[in-house]
This record gives structure tokens, C-alpha cells and sequence, in this order.
């Protein structure tokens, strides 16, 4: 295993916290190959998140961690301030939960906590990384964890033809319906203990912190990537 610690970058810090972002980063992908690499409006994908959180001066490390000798090789060149984790062989399966393979970074980084996220979220905004690590920093240890969701406002049915979360008798219009919440992936905040003790990036309170539908576009066939590049253009 290879570990690449580089120099700092030059933004302000909190010294008495540490937090580290974890980009984890497959070479494969079977629907969109090549994807984390892929040029994305002109860079290689995984660029527009790496700059994403390089912009949020709370962040003190940004941790790659990877197989793709592809992504090692460009991140050294473009990202010299990166830490560089290659990803142990026993970890490299795509059926492997994401949970261990962050618990195998974790255990390298030194850090009071850890903010996930994913190169195939390209439009996530630099301001809505600083947001949430404000609010998470600002009401920790009442909220042991934050993640962020898509809000939905929308008439949803489970596989059995039953309403989930309006009255199909009382035809509300969309906006008036109750909201709910989906998990979008983009963001997770915790600490050591959390992810060691549950398995799991989300604690036992976790605040949830509502981010724009369009920052959530996540990439995951090829439509997704033309619909984010578009979008990422055009914002």
C-alpha cells in the first residue's frame, strides 16, 4: 500500500481541528467507463469535486484514495497537496461496501473528523461544502453525524399501491404536500468513533442538511454524465 502525504495547502486553518475530505475513486466503471477520469467541461472529472473541497477552508487534509494508477499519476501532477491512498487489492471489488473501504482509509488519516464525498458529484458547490461543515461544527455534539439530502415534494407509492406520504383522498397540489427527504449521497459528515462503533457514516443523530436538487446530480450512467456536463456549463 502506498501513502503519499504532501505539503499543505495554503488556506486558513483551525488548528485545534482536524478534518479530512475522503474522495474514494474506482478505475472501473461498468456503465460510464473511465468516468472518474473522464473530461468533464474541459478536466478530468474527479477535478471539479478535488477543487470543490479545496475551496472550503475548514478542510485541513483532501485524501484520494483509489486504485486507478491513472487518477495516482494525474492527482500527484495537478494536486500535489493531496494525500494519495492506493487502495489495498482486497478492496477493489465493486460489491466491496463503501464502510470498509472508509474505514481502511480512516485508519491511515489523523484527523477529529471526516467529511465523504464522491468525484461523481461534479456540480456540488464549494459553498454548500463550507455550509455544511459550519452547521455540522456549529451544533456537534447535539448532531453526532450530517448527510445531505434531495427535499421531495411529490405524490409517492410503495410496490403495493399504497400512498406513502399523501392522502389519494385529498388531491393536494405538489407544493402543498408535505416534504420528504431522500439521501443524495453528496455529502456525509462524522467522526472516527461513528463509522468504528455503527459501520455506518450516519450516527445515531444525525442532522440533515437540504442541498439544491440540481449540486445532487450524480452520475451514474451515461445520461447522467451528459445532463451533469450540461448542467455544469450552463449553470
Amino acid at each position: 500500500m502506498t501513502k503519499t502525504h504532501r505539503q499543505p495547502s495554503t488556506v486558513n486553518r483551525q488548528p485545534y481541528m482536524k478534518l479530512a475530505a475522503l474522495i474514494p475513486m474506482r478505475h472501473n466503471s461498468e456503465r460510464v467507463p473511465g468516468k472518474n477520469y473522464r473530461d468533464f467541461a474541459g478536466k478530468p472529472l474527479y477535478h471539479r469535486v478535488v477543487e470543490a473541497m479545496a475551496a472550503c477552508d475548514a478542510i485541513t487534509e483532501i485524501v484520494i484514495d483509489t486504485d486507478s494508477p491513472v487518477i495516482l499519476e494525474d492527482a500527484a501532477k495537478h494536486f500535489p497537496q493531496v494525500t494519495l491512498l492506493e487502495r489495498p487489492e482486497h478492496l477493489r471489488a465493486g460489491e466491496i461496501p463503501m464502510n470498509d473501504v472508509l474505514l481502511n482509509s480512516i485508519r491511515q488519516i489523523d484527523a477529529d473528523f471526516f467529511l465523504q464525498t464522491h468525484s461523481t458529484n461534479p456540480l456540488l458547490s464549494a459553498e454548500s461544502v463550507q455550509r455544511a461543515v459550519d452547521t455540522f461544527l456549529e451544533n456537534f455534539p447535539v448532531y453526532d453525524s450530517l448527510f445531505s439530502v434531495t427535499r421531495l415534494q411529490t405524490r409517492l407509492w410503495d410496490s403495493l399501491s399504497r400512498a406513502v406520504n399523501h392522502n389519494p383522498n385529498i388531491l393536494l397540489r405538489t407544493q402543498d404536500l408535505p416534504p420528504i427527504y431522500e439521501e443524495n449521497s453528496c455529502l456525509y459528515l462524522f467522526s472516527e468513533e461513528i463509522i468504528k462503533r455503527k459501520h455506518n457514516r450516519i450516527g445515531d443523530r444525525p442532522f440533515m442538511l437540504e442541498i439544491p436538487a440540481e449540486e445532487a446530480q450524480d452520475i451514474d450512467v451515461e445520461l447522467d454524465f451528459r445532463i451533469a456536463e450540461f448542467l455544469f456549463e450552463n449553470r
